[in-house]
């Protein structure tokens, strides 16, 4: 028992409150598992009481499925729960956090819950992961440095959510700027061919799932809300919140006004293509002078130094050894 107690001191180092904590956890566990195994057993018992008195068949096959369905119930309130309090607690950061999600593809009502449960999760899991593993790779560290380690692993575990849809935001962002000026291309031809502007949407939504996948889901999915009985204003407004695009928008307001004022469409649309092609072209132009500026820092620090030490080591062996 002694050498148990030994070795189990060495894993924690030293610590006895740390000890006593992990003898406190075990101890919850085992009885919150004896609890849940005397529940379930009593449910057993109760399930298979009920099927005596009615239809054994029917309540058997449900009963393959109750775990599942329990399960996802389960996870369901949990979600509802976490969406109502953010909810209520401050609801313009909820407001920017679902308009974030919309923008990254994920459409889900509940997708807010999953953020909030997903980041909370992972705070904790890599929080504990770093506890549990530290004491096993490294006994000797001393006990500032593991609660250190442990705070940024949560750290890390809480932000990483973050971290993660702001890169997949603008990597579709990119993309959607990409693919816009090819969109407004094909809009022109179809509003010239003489179709409606809903089902120059619809078509050319079809032309762009090749190349540009989540702009013609976009598309796709106003050509639906115009279907559905919304007004094309609307529609494309919604369009350009879900992009994220200052272009979409525009064109959005372009066509709005466009309307309004009774101008002609097609050559507003014509204007505004030829118009999202020099801004391609510009922000091409503007990569193209930043290089240089670019190139400069992996210059002077990979090559630069090498070729000092070329030009000048031959003179400092002379100067050194008076060799000449």
């Amino acid at each position: 028992m002694d050498a148990i107690l030994d070795l189990l001191l060495d894993l924690t180092g030293g610590s006895a409150s740390v000890l006593l904590g992990i003898f406190v956890f075990l101890a919850a566990a085992t009885l919150a598992f004896v609890v849940m195994a005397f529940l379930r057993v009593r449910g057993s018992v109760k399930r298979r009481a009920a099927e005596v008195l009615t239809d054994g068949p029917s309540r058997r096959e449900s009963k393959k499925n109750s775990l599942r369905d329990a399960s996802l119930k389960a996870t369901q309130k949990l979600l509802d729960y976490t969406v109502r309090y953010y909810s209520a607690a401050d609801g313009g950061n909820m407001k920017l956090l679902r308009s974030k999600l919309v923008q990254a593809g994920f459409l889900n009502p509940s997708a807010a819950g999953f953020f909030f449960v997903a980041r909370t999760g992972l705070a904790v899991g890599l929080a504990i992961a770093a506890f549990i593993a530290l004491p096993i790779f490294d006994p000797d560290i001393s006990a500032n440095s593991r609660w250190l380690v442990i705070a940024f692993s949560g750290l890390a575990g809480y932000f990483g959510p973050s971290f993660y849809l702001g890169r997949r935001i603008a990597s579709r962002q990119n993309e959607h700027r990409a693919g816009f000026p090819d969109f407004m291309d094909l809009l022109v031809v179809c509003a010239e061919a003489g179709l409606s502007m809903e089902a120059a949407l619809d078509r050319v939504g079809r032309e762009l799932a090749v190349s540009y996948r989540s702009l013609s889901a976009n598309v796709h999915m106003a050509t639906l809300e115009i279907r559905a009985g919304r007004t094309l204003s609307e529609a494309l407004e919604h369009l350009g919140d879900r992009l994220g695009l200052e272009e979409a928008r525009a064109f959005a307001t372009l066509l709005q006004q466009s309307s309004e004022l009774g101008s002609s469409i097609t050559e507003a649309l014509r204007v505004y293509s030829d118009e999202m092609r020099h801004k391609r072209l510009s922000r091409a132009e503007e990569k193209a002078y930043s290089l240089p500026s670019k190139l400069s820092v992996p210059l002077i620090l990979c090559i630069f130094p090498v070729l000092v030490v070329v030009t000048l080591l031959p003179a400092f062996i002379r100067v050194k050894y008076g060799v000449y």
